[in-house]
């Protein structure tokens, strides 16, 4: 009977984390060719050659793409230089800065923890955080001072209101609107990542002292939702929120090479930000962040909008568990229930980009039929997003394809890349 009680006292510790054994074991992601998956290599050699013009003709100074079907990698090529200043070749297992690509990997740690039965989606974020409470929408504000006066919310910023950017919550710097970069300055708050010697729950403290764009619920703000998600990550699991992410997603999925702040081992593998300069490609210099931020500094800030490195690889391998329904390797991170529920359109007619070719869920942005319709794009349901610094990707459920394409640049003008990425993948089809 000892025996019996502590084999259950076991299983139920193990029901506790939060990834589990899963039934099924579907492989992890492994080269193939691409007619063994319905692709033509003739077709593909379209896209090759695309992006080597690209590079070529100085469009981008370099990129890592990838392709995978049926859990399968089909191509996979790098391109140019990761650094053109000390004539640094790209390779393929480099790894760059992902920014918004952060997003999606909160929101699945989010949902792991939903799953556990922590929290309700509709529960007030003041539940967690109590400095979230009594928040007021901007109304009236003096450009001379920053100094403005509000109105109450009418109902409180949820749990979904921040994964889905409906809080009314801001992004400084980034922000659309000039009062909301004046006060997140002013109040000092990190939007993006730092070098400096601060914790995420500082800066989202700070942040819940201000005023809100909208009411609640009302509209879509791209926002720094998914920082404060951070650090209620951090709440509610009782773990800091870069080892919740290592211990739960990383290293049962195999990703290896995404990190918040890399190990000095990986450093020279990181691609420079580089930018057009004088008809050549320059290192992105200092401005409002530092675009040595994985490599250097304290350390200590979890972006979890926008903070993560990763490689292509590893990035397919995260998506490649959403398309297996949540599972890979034997590991299940989220149910084939709650990956639906993440995938359902969460925001109604307020996505603001969607003009009815997408929506957004969870913890993406989901093509619609129209969207599919219109061509290149991929299926209904296919999920996306893309980063900052010019990375992006997509995972089509019904053709069972990913699509990942890594460039580290700003202020580009004549990249076309983003645009006719998708486009010769899905002509590449031979089933």
């Amino acid at each position: 009977m000892k025996n019996i009680l502590t084999s259950f006292a076991l299983a139920c510790c193990l029901a506790a984390a939060a990834q589990t054994k899963s039934i099924h074991q579907s492989p992890p992601l492994s080269e193939a060719s691409p007619e063994s998956v319905g692709m033509s290599s003739g077709r593909l050699a379209r896209l090759d050659s695309f992006l080597m013009k690209s590079v070529a003709g100085n469009d981008i100074p370099g990129a890592v793409a990838l392709v995978a079907r049926n859990g399968k990698i089909v191509f996979q090529k790098a391109y140019g230089m990761a650094d053109n200043a000390s004539k640094r070749a790209m390779k393929t297992d480099d790894i760059f800065r992902i920014a918004s690509q952060s997003k999606a990997i909160t929101a699945t740690a989010v949902m792991m923890l939903w799953e556990q039965g922590k929290f309700q989606l509709d529960d007030p974020i003041s539940k967690y955080i109590p400095e979230f409470k009594n928040q007021q929408v901007l109304k009236d504000f003096k450009y001379a001072d920053t100094s403005w006066t509000g109105e109450p919310v009418k109902s409180e910023i949820t749990i979904r209101h921040l994964l889905t950017h409906t809080s009314g919550i801001g992004y400084g710097v980034i922000d659309g609107d000039e009062r909301f970069k004046m006060l997140y300055h002013k109040a000092g708050i990190t939007d993006l990542y730092t070098t400096e010697n601060i914790p995420i729950a500082e800066s989202v403290k700070k942040l819940a002292k201000l005023p809100l764009h909208h009411q609640p619920g009302e509209k879509f703000t791209y926002s720094e939702g998914l920082d404060v998600l951070g650090y209620f990550i951090e709440i509610v699991s009782g773990e800091a929120f870069d080892v919740f992410l290592k211990k739960h997603i990383f290293e049962p999925l195999g990703m290896n090479d995404t990190w918040f702040y890399l190990p000095s081992e990986k450093a020279a593998r990181l691609v420079s930000v580089q930018q057009p300069e004088n008809g050549q490609w320059a290192r992105l210099p200092v401005t409002f962040y530092d675009p040595d931020y994985p490599v250097k500094g304290a350390k200590k800030f979890f972006s979890g909008g926008a903070g993560l490195s990763s490689t292509a690889k590893d990035y397919a391998t995260f998506l490649q568990m959403y398309l297996n329904g949540g599972e890979l390797n034997g590991r299940r991170i989220l149910s084939r229930k709650t990956v639906e529920v993440i995938l359902a359109n969460h925001v109604g007619d307020l996505f603001p980009w969607g003009n009815g070719e997408s929506y957004y869920g969870l913890a993406f942005g989901v093509l619609t039929q129209k969207g599919g319709n219109k061509g290149g794009q991929g299926s209904a349901g296919t999920f996306e997003w893309g980063g900052y610094f010019n990375t992006q990707y997509f995972a089509d459920p019904a053709e069972k394809i990913i699509g990942i394409l890594m460039k580290q640049t700003q202020g580009t003008v004549s990249d076309e890349t983003g645009g006719y990425f998708r486009q010769l993948i899905y002509q590449a089809l031979d089933d």
